[in-house]
C-alpha cells in the first residue's frame, strides 16, 4: 500500500485500553505463527516461535521478511509482496483479533496465535475478528489480557453448550436471553446452519469483547470435539 494509505494494524498505534480480567502471560512458552493467503484458503507456513518475541520478530524466526515505513509495515514475505495495482496485502491477527499496532510493537505472550495473511483489500480492508484461530480468543485475549467467558444456548442445546464451555472455558452457561456481563467473550449456540460466525459485541478495537454464534447441532459438536474444523476461515458462515 506504499504511498496510498496504511492498513489498521499500522495506522492505529495506541494499545488497546480498558480491558478487565486476568493476565494471559508473556515471558515464558511458544507462541504459534501462521501465513496463509486468501482469507486463510492456501496454509504457506506454520511454525511456533519462543514468547517474549514481538510479532516482527516471531514471524522473521519463521520465514523471510521485509519491511518498509522504518520497519513497522511489513511488505513482503517470502517472496510475496503487497501491491498495489493488485489491490493486495499482508494483514495480521492475535488471536482472531485484527491486531491494532505494528508487528514490531505487538509483545508474543504463551500460546498466542500470530496468523498473517496476504488477500485482496479490496471491498472490505477492515476485518476486526475472524473465528479461524477458535478457542481464542476465549482463551488467550490479546496483549496478555483474556476476558471471562460466556455462553448461551437455545432450548435443547444444554449438552452441546456444555461441550463448548469445556473448550472455551466457560464459567457462565445460561439458556439465551439470560444476562451476559458487558466485559465477557460471548458464545451463542443455535439451531440452524451449521457455522461459525464471529464479530465483536462492543468498542471497536483489538481486544473488545466478540460474540462468535456456532449453529447446527452436529456442527456444533464436532466442533466442540475438534475446533481446528474452522482454522484458518475468516467466518464459517451459515
Amino acid at each position: 500500500m506504499n504511498g496510498r494509505r496504511l492498513p489498521v494494524f499500522l495506522v492505529l498505534l495506541v494499545a488497546a485500553a480498558g480491558l478487565t480480567g486476568c493476565s494471559a502471560g508473556s515471558g515464558n512458552g511458544r507462541a504459534r505463527v501462521w501465513i496463509t493467503r486468501d482469507q486463510g484458503a492456501t496454509l504457506l507456513e506454520r511454525g511456533t516461535v519462543p514468547a517474549g518475541l514481538t510479532a516482527l520478530q516471531g514471524l522473521d524466526r519463521l520465514t523471510r521478511v521485509e519491511t518498509g515505513y522504518g520497519g513497522g509495515f511489513v511488505t513482503s514475505i517470502d517472496g510475496l509482496s503487497s501491491s498495489q495495482l493488485h489491490q493486495r496485502d499482508w494483514f495480521y491477527f492475535v488471536n482472531g483479533y485484527e491486531s491494532d499496532r505494528g508487528a514490531a510493537s505487538y509483545r508474543l505472550r504463551a500460546g498466542d496465535v500470530e496468523w498473517w495473511d496476504y488477500r485482496s483489500w479490496r471491498g472490505r480492508e477492515h476485518v476486526p475478528v475472524v473465528v479461524g484461530a477458535f478457542p481464542e480468543p476465549f482463551l488467550h485475549g490479546y496483549d496478555g489480557k483474556r476476558r471471562p467467558a460466556a455462553i448461551r444456548f437455545q432450548p435443547g442445546l444444554r449438552t452441546e453448550a456444555l461441550a463448548l464451555a469445556r473448550v472455551v472455558r466457560a464459567r457462565s452457561i445460561a439458556p439465551l436471553g439470560a444476562p451476559v456481563a458487558a466485559a465477557a467473550n460471548l458464545l451463542v449456540v443455535k439451531t440452524g446452519r451449521p457455522g461459525l460466525v464471529a464479530g465483536l459485541r462492543s468498542g471497536e478495537r483489538a481486544g473488545d469483547p466478540v460474540r462468535f454464534v456456532v449453529s447446527g447441532e452436529a456442527f456444533t459438536r464436532a466442533l466442540a470435539g475438534n475446533p481446528a474444523l474452522v482454522r484458518y476461515r475468516y467466518q464459517a458462515a451459515p
